[in-house]
């Protein structure tokens, strides 16, 4: 059976290749990236894959039988982007897509949603067989701001006092592979966050408690915390994606208690304390 790998080159990418090598033989892998020679060092196949260039996507799903669809990274252009992806898929013959979609999408008010809602409709009208990874938000995000934040003295957001359920990407790459690789997940929808939830005051305790050093979470409005990040350099657009995200997430909409992610796991999904370590150093 060989399974390919969307955006392999990526963040989640490599790490579902990591996680897979340890399930599956490598040549039962295939990489499905932009440019092959940054996919090299995976040790896997690569053929070239651009969601953009639907005229290409057909030849390079071949021989593939189930097919790890990572949502791409450009907003706003999604969802053609996956139809494409999805239409070549039963084009070349590709029986299975998983997916990663995002956390209670179909009742979800971020701006994230609709895209992800669009294509979990499309993959049910496909006639393929599907299974849908609605991942909640990465431990990551919050994280790769905290060198900042300790160097600022503050940890900053819009998030309020809403309860996060985060997990690693590790952990989501790890419940993919166990997806793709095991039997009885055909046309299912799993909702996958963290064990245990917090807010931002509870990650800017856990910064200060590690560093010794009082760092408090300022939280601003929407629009504030939107010029804040523009400010540090993001794009615009972006940064009004990622406020959203945090205004949404005051109302509880990166919440969750289902524990599915660490029963596929077999695991407790990794605690906050040990990635805010990681960021630390």
């Amino acid at each position: 059976m060989k399974i390919a790998i969307t955006g392999a080159t990526g963040q989640l990418g490599r790490l579902a290749v990591a996680k897979l090598k340890e399930k599956t033989a490598t040549e039962n892998l295939v990489a499905l990236v932009r440019n092959p020679s940054k996919a090299e060092d995976l040790g896997i196949e690569a053929r070239v894959f651009d969601y953009s260039k639907p005229e290409t996507l057909v030849d390079s799903l071949q021989g593939i039988d189930t097919l790890f669809l990572i949502s791409g990274s450009e907003i706003g252009q999604r969802e053609i982007q996956h139809k494409n992806v999805i239409n070549a898929a039963k084009q070349a013959g590709v029986k299975r897509i998983v997916y990663t979609s995002i956390l209670n999408a179909s009742t979800s008010e971020m701006a994230l949603a609709p895209e992800h809602v669009a294509t979990e409709k499309a993959l049910a009208e496909s006639g393929l067989r599907y299974t849908i990874l609605r991942n909640g938000w990465y431990t990551e995000n919050y994280a790769r701001s905290i060198p900042g934040s300790i160097q600022a003295g503050g940890f900053i957001g819009s998030a309020g006092e809403g309860k996060i359920s985060s997990a690693t990407r590790e952990d989501y790459a790890e419940a993919a592979a166990v997806v793709l690789t095991t039997e009885g997940h055909e046309n299912k929808i799993y909702e996958l966050a963290g064990d245990d939830a917090y807010t931002l005051s509870d990650l800017a305790a856990e910064i200060s408690k590690q560093t010794g050093k009082d760092i408090p979470y300022n939280n601003l409005s929407e629009a504030d915390f939107t010029a804040a990040l523009v400010g540090i350099g993001l794009p615009e657009p972006f940064a009004q994606v990622l406020a959203d995200s945090d205004a949404k997430a005051s109302k509880g909409a990166l919440y969750s208690d289902d524990k599915t992610l660490s029963k596929l796991i077999g695991r407790p999904t990794t605690p906050l304390a040990e990635v805010v370590k990681t960021f630390i150093g």
